[in-house]
């Protein structure tokens, strides 16, 4: 059964999306049959996978409004053993018709529970807000990680997002526990980055992973190419870091990954040579 685990933060800019995406993808690497669910409107993670958000049928809109069976909106990606829900625009109304709906807050849950004997990791982008789809995510999530830039404001408004974790726990869930803080965009040259990993460290103490990931200008690249970090520049410092969170969160060395140049380029390669997304996607084959 798979372990649940919610991406989210309100405050935008914090590398959530490149986060779940890159953890996603080095998930799949170590052969771990993860589902990433894209439940930010923008639709950033989708496309940051390669996928044609705009050419589905069924995406996390139609499957959260329609009582559309999940399996119809599950799609494989280029990379072996990662599946995706995509999202696109429409989801920004579903929070309006969610309201009208019984149990509304239990939604995705009930539409998780259809599919989750089928991987080992289902990751969860939520949008930037503590709206009624962000309760939605974090009452079906068993964890949730917390990316936080190392920057001025970094802690600013995490009081009311654990305000919100709290009602969650007291009311919906109270199995939810936060997976980990996840420092990103550090620029080592500057004194400020030490400084926020200083308080973010003193704040959340064992929870913080050791891991920080260091603003790297590949990491901001790769979306533009529809590729996660290691199959657009996989000896980048961005994708090393990640390499090594993934690690850091299975609790175990991911073999096979950085075998040699030659192991790598056929990997990197063989994501610009599958067909898989096409206008019609091939769907997963779940029964």
């Amino acid at each position: 059964m798979g372990k649940i685990i919610a991406f989210c933060n309100q405050k935008g800019g914090t590398g959530k999306t490149t986060s779940i995406v890159n953890l996603a993808s080095f998930f799949a690497l170590a052969g771990k049959k993860t589902l990433l669910i894209d439940i930010d409107p923008q639709g950033n993670a989708s496309s940051g996978l390669g996928l044609d958000k705009d050419s589905f049928e069924n995406t996390s809109y139609e499957i959260f409004t329609q009582n559309i069976p999940p399996e119809r909106g599950i799609y494989h990606t280029k990379i072996r053993y990662l599946y995706a829900i995509p999202a696109n625009p429409s989801l920004a109304g579903a929070e309006i018709e969610l309201v009208q709906l019984e149990n509304r807050e239990f939604r995705l849950r009930e539409i998780i529970s259809k599919v989750k004997e089928n991987f080992e990791y289902i990751l969860i982008d939520a949008p930037p807000s503590l709206g009624l789809l962000t309760i939605n995510i974090l009452v079906a999530s068993d964890s949730v990680i917390i990316p936080i830039q190392c920057e001025y404001y970094a802690l600013e408004g995490l009081s009311r997002l654990f305000q919100t974790l709290d009602l969650v726990r007291e009311r919906l869930n109270p199995d939810l526990e936060i997976e980990g803080v996840l420092l990103t965009m550090a620029d080592f040259r500057t004194r400020l980055t030490f400084q926020v990993i200083d308080e973010v460290k003193k704040f959340f103490k064992e929870k913080v992973y050791q891991t920080i990931i260091p603003r790297n200008i590949r990491l901001s690249e790769a979306p533009s190419f529809g590729k996660p970090i290691y199959f657009y520049e996989p000896l980048s410092t961005g994708a090393k870091a990640y390499f090594n969170l993934a690690c850091e969160i299975l609790k175990e060395e991911i073999k096979g990954v950085y075998d040699g140049e030659e192991s790598i380029r056929q990997r990197v390669g063989s994501f610009d040579t599958q067909e898989r997304n096409s206008a019609d996607p091939e769907r997963i084959r779940l029964y």
